[in-house]
């Protein structure tokens, strides 16, 4: 790319820029949002050698992984993602054919998404980095937030806890190889499936709230709880997707730590009253994990759990 224009010219033919909840779009100062309803926004940051290696990572991974993790923020709001806007920084390296394959993978989300983009930036920069900010609107009861259980709540996830850091030491270690050997893992760290349809089920069945698993379930579940209740959790190896028993046997931890420890699951942790739980438990993928107790912290499988999992400012 020589120039902005290029860089524009190339994401107008990717991104339709009409949608029925933006009055003003991509080109003017600021774009206008409309649709008369409340919106939730959140924002992620995705950069080179942070969250993502281009060793293993190809431009059409990055650009799918980018949206897909602020959408799955919106799914764990009960939510149905509308916008989003876009800040890319753009080292002179990378070429058209990597900004096409970007483009044309993070587009196609967008679209199966019914999601326009709004506006954003450009600048020059060392490594790759891309920073989005999303907006939503609520399901049919609202948005469901965190620390709205109570004592006796069923806890429940939807997604592969642990998968997707399987996939990620997997393709540290080996690189290529381990596509073949763990393709599940693999594709959940780089390609992972936000839960939007799901989101919205579990908002109408009438769940108390929701999270999305980005740190892993050790340490989201205590914020998902807030500070007066803690969780018994039952969750067994049988209970995980084989490649994270499988990954975690060859390198001699135990299963359910390792998974329990896992980052960037995008799964969905919800709570629903069990006098109300028919039918959330009959939405896809439902798997009641444990319930809400009235002491702070956690126990796995009827002992104390107090590893943390991930934190961004420890390594």
């Amino acid at each position: 790319m020589k120039s902005e224009a290029q860089f524009l010219e190339l994401i107008d033919t990717h991104f339709k820029g009409n949608h029925d909840f933006v009055a003003l779009g991509r080109g003017d100062d600021c774009a206008v949002l409309t649709g008369g309803k409340d919106f939730c926004v959140s924002s992620d940051l995705f950069l080179e050698d942070v969250h993502f290696r281009r060793d293993y990572f190809s431009a059409a991974d990055i650009g799918y992984k980018a949206l897909a993790v602020n959408i799955s923020d919106i799914a764990a709001m009960g939510a149905k993602p509308v916008a989003f806007t876009m800040d890319l920084m753009v080292p002179s390296t990378l070429d058209n054919e990597f900004w096409n394959d970007f483009f044309k993978s993070m587009s196609m989300l967008a679209r199966q998404n019914d999601m326009v983009l709004a506006g954003g930036d450009l600048s020059r920069a060392d490594k790759l980095g891309v920073s989005i900010s999303i907006f939503g609107v609520a399901g049919s009861t609202g948005f469901l937030k965190r620390q709205n259980c109570a004592y006796g709540d069923i806890l429940f996830t939807i997604g592969d806890i642990g998968l997707a850091r399987t996939g990620l030491m997997a393709l540290e270690a080996a690189g290529e190889k381990a596509r073949e050997a763990l393709p599940a893992a693999v594709l959940a760290h780089l390609r992972p499936k936000p839960k939007v349809m799901i989101g919205t089920l579990l908002n109408a069945a009438g769940v108390k709230g929701l999270m999305d698993v980005s740190d892993g379930l050790a340490r989201d579940l205590p914020r998902f709880l807030g500070p007066e209740l803690g969780a018994d959790l039952t969750i067994t190896p049988d209970s995980l997707n084989g490649n994270v028993t499988t990954f975690a046997q060859t390198i001699d931890v135990d299963p359910v730590e390792f998974a329990l420890l896992g980052g960037e699951d995008y799964a969905l942790l919800g709570a629903v009253s069990p006098f109300e739980a028919g039918k959330a438990e009959s939405v896809p993928g439902f798997k009641h994990i444990g319930t809400v107790t009235k002491t702070p912290g956690l126990t796995v499988n009827g002992k104390p759990f107090s590893t943390p999992g991930f934190d961004h400012f420890n390594d």
